[in-house]
């Protein structure tokens, strides 16, 4: 994440705990306040969590940095094969 990036998805936290004032001085400490309040104080402690982690990289064998993506793997790996993603959980498919 780019520092542009991670400044601009603090300042929207900012924008929703203003609305979310709005929202408690409206509606009070009603269930669904509580719990979008749960939900914009779990989101400053990932942005934190951004912030003080930066990305993971490996140095390949030539010393380059090689970034790895926390996107899911490609599911043509896992096809035809017996092996299984392990994010998924055991699928077995017809056994």
């Amino acid at each position: 994440m780019s520092i542009s990036e991670l400044q601009e998805l603090q300042r929207t936290a900012a924008h929703l705990r203003q609305c979310l004032g709005s929202l408690r001085s409206r509606y009070g400490d009603a269930a669904p306040v509580q719990r979008l309040s749960n939900d914009v104080e779990r989101l400053d402690i990932d942005i934190r969590d951004f912030a003080e982690h930066p990305p993971r990289e490996v140095v390949n064998s030539l010393g380059q940095r090689i970034p790895i993506p926390d996107t899911p793997y490609d599911d043509s790996l896992f096809r035809g094969t017996d092996t299984d993603d392990e994010g998924l959980g055991g699928l077995h498919g017809s056994r």
